[in-house]
């Protein structure tokens, strides 16, 4: 029997975290990576309808982004913005309710979920990972900047949307893995005494994330020499090795094998 997965996005917290330009037919391929079918795949998005009836280009671009998940057979949950006076500012507030709730249909969809697939840096999910975590589902989770740390550990799996081959767009004329091509990863160990280290980066969405030894046929990953003189002038190496940051590099071909060029910090904690 297929395990049924479910998608959950925060769009707005995710765009405003360094997700801009998510692409969603990859995230679909990600979270079924392992044979499993789409149950549910929902993006919840707040709506400011003053906004939409005063901004054309605002009411278009939202019915676009609609139409094109639509395309991927996403649900698009829009939440209308609430608005508030604050007494002794005299200001309006807007307030969404988009985070309750998403914690609400993700922990009543759970029972009839083997995994679920989680898009946000909100932290105060995490009490709801861990209810959806008793009823027996699994929560893999996926973020790009200002995640929360306390979030990140209570998910059976955290992954960075930058390392996700071919989720954020990426300027580069070859295919992500190829050489030549541009690629993100990670640090995962480096030696100050001699000036280099090694990259780790995604090549393939399979089942086997966990095999993170690319020594291993069955990984899917793929390590690349990396010298001190190649990352970015004023980037501190004593930060390394470290696997929360997020580094963008080309794959050069070159006597010594593969090896990493034009090293530039994408994102940190």
């Amino acid at each position: 029997m297929e395990a049924k997965v479910g998608i959950y996005v925060d769009a707005v917290n995710v765009t405003m975290n360094g997700g801009f330009g998510l692409r969603y037919d990859v995230l679909r391929k990600f979270a079924c990576r392992d044979g499993s079918i789409p149950s549910r795949m929902n993006v919840y998005l707040a709506y400011d309808e003053r906004r939409a009836e005063e901004d054309k280009d605002y009411r278009n671009k939202t019915a676009r982004f609609s139409e094109v998940l639509r395309d991927f057979e996403y649900k698009v949950i829009e939440k209308p913005l609430q608005y508030y006076r604050d007494e002794e500012t005299d200001e309006t507030i807007t307030k969404s309710t988009v985070d309750m709730d998403m914690a609400v249909d993700m922990i009543m969809q759970a029972d009839n979920l083997d995994k679920i697939v989680l898009l946000t840096s909100n932290g105060s999910y995490v009490s709801v990972v861990n209810a959806i975590q008793k009823k027996g589902t699994r929560v893999e989770l996926i973020g790009f900047d200002n995640m929360s740390s306390k979030l990140k550990k209570e998910a059976d799996l955290y992954i960075s949307g930058y390392l996700i081959p071919g989720l954020l767009p990426i300027e580069s004329p070859y295919a992500w893995g190829k050489t030549g091509s541009r690629v993100r990863g990670v640090c995962y160990d480096f030696s100050h005494n001699d000036g280099y280290g090694f990259l780790r980066f995604l090549v393939q969405m399979n089942e086997n994330l966990w095999i993170t030894d690319s020594r291993f046929d069955e990984s899917p990953y793929n390590t690349v020499f990396a010298h001190i003189s190649q990352f970015e002038d004023n980037f501190d190496t004593s930060y390394l090795p470290s696997r929360d940051l997020i580094f963008e590099f080309d794959l050069v071909e070159n006597e010594k094998g593969l090896v990493a060029e034009d090293i530039i910090l994408v994102s940190a904690p």
